[in-house]
């Protein structure tokens, strides 16, 4: 009985023993398959994190540009014309010549006016001499800048493509800021403008009827070119009188160029 006891115990202790060695090898296992998973997914997220580093390139800042300050201050020199005598009504054709002869044409201001745009709507008057119909200066010029007849005027929308027919990077500032136009001859380029004959904000308007309906307007309407500017003031080549860079208040020239639409005719240097 002893001996089978003994025996007994031994197996036990066998079988004890033996599944102790199992149960190490199971978790043994388990755990370098865990510890193998871990490490492959990590070096596989480095891997591609790496990958991706190198196909996509950060952004290259773009730089944010410098605005050119504009000067306090500018004066071009540009030829002078004088319309008188030979165009008593033809101020803007007049400073539409001063504005290219500026960009290098030798042109005239005659062989100028005979290729302006004309509107040739006739002049009616009524009982009391007053113009009731006639032309509209935004299809062409109105009447006769000559000695041989009555003219009126020709405004941006008749003019521009006469300047574009020359200059191909001819613009119309019309409508724009005055700081536009003071830019413009910042770059040193004048600006063709309409003002009025004495500076001074028209009291008297007049209207007729014309092709494209009723037309508002002043007959005190006048065109020069505008040179330069400063602070307080403006320079403009006056054809009326020929006299080159005259200077006049700026705010109250402004003022007569919005009476008369903002309007301006102008070019850009190329290149």
């Amino acid at each position: 009985m002893s001996v089978l006891l003994k025996g007994l115990k031994v197996s036990f202790a066998f079988i004890l023993i033996v599944a102790l060695v199992v149960t190490s090898t199971v978790l043994a296992y388990l755990l370098f398959g865990k510890m193998k998973e871990t490490w492959g997914r990590t070096v596989s997220e480095e891997s591609n994190q790496v990958i991706t580093a190198d196909a996509t390139p950060k952004p290259v800042p773009t730089p944010t540009p410098v605005p050119v300050e504009k000067p306090a201050s500018v004066l071009l020199k540009a030829p002078i014309i004088n319309q008188y005598p030979e165009l008593p009504a033809g101020c803007e054709i007049t400073s539409f010549t001063m504005l290219l002869q500026y960009a290098g044409f030798d042109k005239t201001k005659l062989e100028l006016n005979k290729e302006m745009p004309k509107d040739p709507t006739p002049m009616k008057r009524d009982s009391k001499g007053n113009i009731i119909y006639w032309g509209n200066p935004n299809v062409g010029y109105v009447g006769d800048a000559t000695v041989r007849g009555k003219g009126f005027a020709i405004f941006h929308e008749g003019l521009f493509p006469m300047l574009e027919s020359y200059i191909p990077t001819a613009i119309d500032l019309t409508r724009e800021s005055f700081d536009k136009y003071e830019a413009q001859l910042a770059q040193g380029v004048p600006v063709l403008v309409w003002t009025t004959i004495d500076f001074k904000v028209p009291q008297n308007w007049v209207v007729w009827d014309s092709p494209l309906g009723p037309f508002k307007t002043t007959y005190k309407e006048h065109a020069v070119l505008l040179v330069g500017y400063d602070e307080e003031n403006v320079y403009v080549n006056d054809p009326a009188t020929g006299q080159a860079g005259k200077k006049l208040n700026k705010n109250e020239f402004i003022a007569t160029w919005v009476a008369l639409g903002k309007q301006g005719l102008s070019y850009t240097k190329e290149g």
